[in-house]
C-alpha cells in the first residue's frame, strides 16, 4: 500500500516514531488505531498492538 504524505508530515511523524522506539509504520499505526478507538469506529476484530519490549517467557 502506498501512503501519499507531506514531506514535512513525514519527518514529524519520523522523529515521532524514533521518540518512541517505533518504525514510521508503526507510529502511523498507532496513531490510527487511536483515532478509530476515539472516534467509536474501531474494529473489533483487529487485534491489539503487540506491546514493547522483550517476548514474556512461556512456562
Amino acid at each position: 500500500m502506498a501512503l501519499r504524505i507531506d514531506p514535512a508530515v513525514y519527518e514529524a511523524l519520523a522523529r515521532w516514531a524514533a521518540d518512541d522506539l517505533r518504525s514510521v509504520n508503526a507510529q502511523i499505526e498507532v496513531l490510527l488505531r487511536r483515532c478509530l478507538h476515539d472516534a467509536g469506529r474501531a474494529p473489533r476484530e483487529v487485534a491489539p498492538i503487540p506491546r514493547r519490549g522483550r517476548p514474556r517467557r512461556e512456562l
